[in-house]
């Protein structure tokens, strides 16, 4: 996930025999596309505020709110701005640019796919477009706590970017901010063994889709503003779920993922493979973390590996065997952090491994944590949030929250809010909130 947050895929790929090797239909060759950069037309600007969280992982990709403050406690009667209802389902995290928040959503029974926009302000629902009706993928191709709409929407200002698996295909999709549809366009062939995760990511004139799968794995860019597919590039036919990021490593930039048993570096503006190096898993969901020439990595199914390696030469630097599968790591300071599938707190110290400390907190957890100042906020799949230090030499804690009965998506903090999309109910009485939670806030109801 969303990660894009996918699901507990280690446990139900080991207890169904249905998923092995050599089932489903066969792979299709990716027919791979190169542009030279000096032949793509400049795409309009990236203008974004700095306390926008335009995309997965925020303005910077690294999960670390600009603001350094946020509540630490709430509940449905603390702390509350707002509460809106979310038609539908998703896994996807909220996006906030421009006074609006936006997400994926789909409703399964009637076989649509939505993008959905609230206001910042009052909750209130703006528009809702329809991106897909009919074309989900069978049931048989998803994980059971899989949705048909786990990415988070990418805005670059005055467009927003989704990606969503439909009729087979990854299918890119761009809106403006008042939700029309300005381009669709097919990305590549797709065939699942959990679902579709894989949020985009914008670099330069390009949105960047990730599509790991046993039907042909593929990286691909898309032009922003015609929709126009700069460059493809294959990767192996295996069923894994990472979003690719782009880090600034030493000033050059570089597109990274994990999975299919390696890291992997390539070129944002050509696709061209800078490195790799073998680690994590075959299959990984989380996204990759850096601070400054490291890279760091976790997975997975069927291995259980974090790794540490140097970016600029592709070389592992060190590796414990700790398996963060569903969410991403997270850097502070000069040490790394996580939450683990089963629910157990992390702290290494960044450039040597050495792990300093770890707690148990309680399980399962899809969510990926985020970092507000020197606090860390980490959610559970049944609504429990901690909020403890990012401080290397203990685990302190300094809150515990319960907000609704069921939350995959990753919370996301911004302007000293947060935003978070939890589930009440199951069943027919099954329903999504999005919840704005700030300081001294009356209750809603």
């Amino acid at each position: 996930m969303v990660f894009t947050t996918l699901t507990r895929l280690a446990c139900v790929a080991a207890a169904l025999p249905l998923f092995v090797v050599g089932c489903g239909p066969p792979a299709r060759p990716v027919e791979e596309i190169t542009t030279a950069p000096e032949q793509i037309s400049p795409a309009a600007p990236i203008t974004v505020d700095e306390n926008d969280w335009p995309w997965w992982r925020g303005s910077a990709g690294d999960n670390v709110a600009i603001c350094e403050t946020a509540p630490t406690k709430w509940s449905d009667s603390e702390n509350v701005v707002w509460k809106q209802s979310v038609p539908g389902r998703g896994h996807g995290s909220p996006t906030v640019v421009a006074d609006k928040v936006f997400l994926c959503t789909a409703d399964e029974a009637a076989a649509k796919q939505y993008v959905v926009c609230f206001s910042q302000e009052t909750g209130e629902q703006l528009w809702q477009t329809e991106i897909h009706s009919g074309g989900l993928p069978d049931r048989g191709g998803m994980h059971p706590k899989s949705t048909h709409a786990n990415c988070t929407v990418a805005c670059d200002g005055a467009s927003l970017f989704v990606g969503f698996l439909n009729n087979e295909q990854v299918q890119a999709t761009s809106l403006t901010l008042d939700g029309d549809i300005r381009w669709q366009t097919q990305v590549g062939y797709f065939v699942p063994k959990f679902g579709y995760a894989a949020s985009p990511c914008l670099f330069a004139s390009v949105a960047i889709y990730s599509g790991d799968n046993r039907g042909g794995g593929f990286i691909a860019a898309v032009h922003r503003d015609t929709g126009d597919i700069v460059w493809r590039k294959a990767r192996n036919d295996v069923d894994t779920y990472s979003s690719a990021i782009v880090a600034d490593i030493g000033g050059q930039f570089q597109l990274i993922i994990s999975g299919d048993d390696k890291v992997a570096a390539y070129d944002p503006a050509t696709g061209a493979e800078l490195w790799s190096c073998p680690g994590t898993a075959s299959a990984t969901c989380g996204t990759v973390v850096w601070k400054d020439n490291l890279v760091f990595a976790s997975g997975g199914y069927p291995a259980r590996q974090t790794i540490c390696i140097d970016a600029k030469s592709g070389n592992k630097v060190w590796d414990d065997g700790v398996k963060c599968y569903e969410q991403s790591l997270l850097v502070a300071g000069d040490h790394l952090y996580a939450v683990t599938d089963d629910g157990i707190a992390i702290c290494w110290d960044a450039a040597t491994g050495a792990r300093k400390w770890r707690q148990r907190l309680s399980g399962p957890i899809s969510a990926s944590p985020v970092l507000v100042g020197n606090l860390i906020y980490a959610t559970s799949e049944a609504g429990t949030t901690w909020v403890f230090e990012a401080d290397p030499d203990a685990y302190t804690q300094v809150a515990q929250n319960r907000l609704g009965s069921e939350a995959f998506a990753s919370l996301i903090v911004c302007n000293e809010q947060i935003f978070t999309r939890v589930v009440t109910g199951n069943g027919p009485g099954r329903q999504e909130f999005l919840y704005c939670i700030g300081e001294n806030s009356a209750a809603v109801k």
